[in-house]
């Protein structure tokens, strides 16, 4: 569900009313009954809720609403549209749940919606952010963000981290690995030999050394190491015209070294904002958490505090992440 005082409770609920996702999947909420209460009614939503206490107890009766209720937090009681350590506790509470779940094969993935940084650290939760949560959770070492728009994906050396630290953290181990992962990720979407594009770090992808040497010295012997490994892999290439040829087709994914690098391309062509309404228009594209033992697909946008509790959140990305789960799992087979 989100952070509860976020817009997570009525995306989540404005999606499972869509007849389309009760035909692909049997979708359980994991959140609180009192907060799927309030949504529904704020939304004079079709759906009734049927709150349990065990994934056990779902019946996926057509026109419900299954919520596994963690009783955490009163919806009555809570400040919404704000951040709050009460919102986090109960956030974090979801995710724990969640994977522990997934561990125990009572489910076969999670589909989240955001969560509030800040709110997790006034709960005293130490990370950064879902992606470094799930992989704690599961003590998983081999990990990277991956965005997935309409025209581009795009897997991450380096996630929520200063730009100053970048440079340190982008050794050849490290880009090797997630050149790995970017082809683990595209055989489980049926493309078991992807064209993978590798940016370099620097402008010009260091310009033959002149703007760094980081592309020399550890981003091409990943990239050679690859190679050795029968990947098709291309770079370091720069980052200012490789989004644009992968956008093209000339590559399926791309790696990119750093937060920024990778999330401008992505959210520049699925986000689109009003400046008349003051609203955002689309917001298409979703995050994917590669190297899991299970399947974790998320939205790509925040909490929007600005947007929640009024009734008019946009579930176009949480609709986009249960499609690519349903399609992800059915490859897995």
């Amino acid at each position: 569900m989100g952070d509860p005082a976020g817009v997570g409770p009525e995306i989540t609920a404005r999606a499972l009313a869509q007849p389309e996702v009760a035909t692909a999947c049997k979708a359980v909420v994991i959140g609180d009954r009192s907060v799927m209460e309030a949504t529904l009614t704020l939304l004079r939503s079709p759906l009734r809720l049927h709150a349990v206490k065990s994934v056990d107890a779902c019946r996926f009766e057509p026109g419900a609403l299954e919520c596994l209720d963690l009783a955490n937090v009163d919806a009555a009681a809570l400040p919404k549209s704000t951040v709050s350590a009460e919102a986090g506790r109960a956030a974090y509470a979801y995710i724990e749940t969640g994977v522990r779940l997934c561990q125990a094969g009572a489910i076969d993935g999670i589909v989240t919606a955001p969560v509030n940084k800040e709110a997790l650290a006034a709960a005293g939760v130490q990370h950064s952010g879902h992606t470094e949560i799930l992989a704690r959770l599961t003590d998983t070492k081999d990990f990277a963000m991956l965005l997935m728009g309409k025209e581009l994906r795009v897997i991450h050396v380096t996630t929520h981290v200063a730009l100053r630290r970048v440079p340190d953290l982008v050794t050849r181990e490290r880009v090797g690995r997630v050149i790995h992962l970017a082809q683990q990720t595209m055989t489980g979407l049926g493309r078991p030999r992807a064209r993978i594009a590798v940016c370099g770090l620097n402008p010009h992808a260091g310009e033959d050394g002149l703007f760094g040497d980081e592309e020399k010295t550890r981003i091409l012997p990943a990239v050679e190491d690859a190679r050795r490994a029968g990947l098709d892999v291309h770079g370091p290439l720069p980052a200012d015209t490789v989004f644009s040829r992968a956008r093209g087709g000339e590559f399926d994914i791309v790696v990119a070294m750093y937060h920024d690098q990778g999330h401008v391309p992505v959210k520049t062509l699925g986000f689109n904002y009003d400046e008349k309404s003051g609203t955002w228009t689309g917001l298409s594209g979703v995050n994917v958490t590669v190297g899991l033992p299970f399947l974790r697909v998320s939205v790509d946008h925040g909490t929007a505090f600005d947007r929640a509790w009024k009734g008019i959140a946009n579930p176009e990305s949480i609709l986009e992440a249960l499609d690519v789960a349903v399609r992800m799992l059915g490859a897995r087979g």
